[in-house]
């Protein structure tokens, strides 16, 4: 493996060809991963607002997530979640205390305080995944165990990966959603596949659930993962040009796509399709939001979290907190952890990597795919007695 560049921080210069060249050697050492390039390119120049001044915008307000049609039933998953964590804490990797792997933010309501099942899945809920940013050019490289997969399906769960154009708009990748379930057998009884937006991966989601309304039926519900619901600031100043140098990563299949990545995360983009496309009321939406203690955030993001903290400080180093929010969804959690951590899984396949520059990357992800999949399955299961 070629030798890492000594500072990252020395990719960032105000001249795009220095930026592009630095970019290079990371790429071939082999830390430039999907979202990193995201922060990579917006941290740039320093001097420009990250939201600049600009009347092509709907209307907006910031309110508390109660008033924005959102259930906060973060109690509930808590209690689950720290279940789940300390029944497989011996047999699971990255375990860590309840208390250390959510964030609590504000005052939570009171749980249910009742028992927490653990039995195998009745309904055998199927995990269907949509993968973020240029994930397709840096897949290979990742070598992800499939600990996860093992995991779920030994607690009578399901899952599996859409492949998506990590460079390409959410047009355009929803539409491969959309035929990607069209493709999938068609079942008796409730549907059971729970699309789980990993990042952009949500957009996508989101714009596939509104756009082809043939694959509503085939859906339980939505969970979205550190979401880029309402975009992020940090793709104002980024470029596409840039973000395509991610098709020369070793060992990459991604191509350029319809080179609309960058310019789907913008967050007049993302705001104004939230505007003119009210989402469809029959499904159910979770939002799974990260929010990081400062010191839980990698090195090699410390830059774009420093850059997008000119905004909010409460942010994961790719987006801020409360634009992860499916507007009128159930608030699941605030997870202790930045925006690579609960889903790519660095760490335990690039160990030397990890020591130096993806250094806050373990979470106890397994028990948290399982905690999702039981409280969204307790949750349906109970909306469906209440509706009857």
């Amino acid at each position: 493996m070629t030798k890492l560049a000594r500072d990252p921080r020395s990719a960032v210069k105000p001249n795009s060809e220095t930026r592009a060249r630095h970019l290079g050697r990371w790429a071939e050492g082999g830390p430039l991963l999907g979202s990193l390039l995201m922060a990579v390119l917006a941290a740039g120049c320093a001097t420009p607002p990250l939201n600049p001044y600009s009347v092509d915008t709907p209307p907006l307000v910031l309110v508390p997530a109660t008033q924005a049609g959102v259930q906060d039933k973060r109690a509930r998953f808590r209690e689950i979640f720290c279940a789940v964590l300390e029944a497989r804490k011996t047999d699971l990797p990255d375990y860590r205390p309840c208390d250390e792997a959510l964030t609590r933010v504000g005052v939570e309501p009171a749980g249910a305080a009742t028992p927490v099942n653990l039995a195998p899945s009745r309904r055998r809920l199927a995990a269907v995944l949509v993968p973020g940013f240029g994930y397709d050019c840096f897949a290979n490289w990742l070598e992800a165990p499939g600990t996860t997969t093992e995991h779920l399906r030994r607690q009578g769960y399901d899952f599996s990966l859409i492949g998506v154009e990590g460079l390409s708009s959410a047009t355009r990748n929803a539409r491969l959603i959309r035929d990607a379930l069209m493709a999938l057998p068609a079942e008796s009884g409730p549907p059971r596949t729970v699309l789980i937006g990993y990042s952009k991966g949500s957009n996508d989601i989101l714009e596939a659930l509104v756009t082809y309304p043939e694959i509503r039926g085939r859906v339980a519900a939505f969970v979205s993962m550190t979401g880029t619901i309402g975009g992020s600031p940090l793709a104002n100043d980024a470029d596409q040009g840039m973000a395509e140098l991610l098709t020369r990563f070793p060992g990459s299949k991604c191509t350029p796509g319809d080179r609309g990545a960058v310019a789907s995360l913008r967050p007049d983009t993302r705001q104004q399709w939230l505007a003119a496309n009210p989402l469809p009321k029959e499904l159910r939406y979770y939002s799974i939001v990260t929010f990081p203690q400062p010191e839980r955030i990698s090195s090699i993001l410390k830059q774009g979290y420093d850059k997008l903290s000119r905004v909010d400080a409460r942010n994961d180093s790719q987006a801020i907190f409360y634009d992860q929010v499916v507007p009128g969804s159930t608030l699941v959690a605030y997870l202790n952890a930045d925006h690579w951590a609960v889903a790519v899984p660095i760490a335990r396949t690039h160990t030397t990597i990890a020591a130096t520059f993806v250094t806050q990357n373990a979470y106890p992800r397994e028990a948290l795919a399982e905690a999702v999949l039981r409280f969204v399955e307790e949750d349906l299961e109970i909306s469906q007695r209440q509706s009857r």
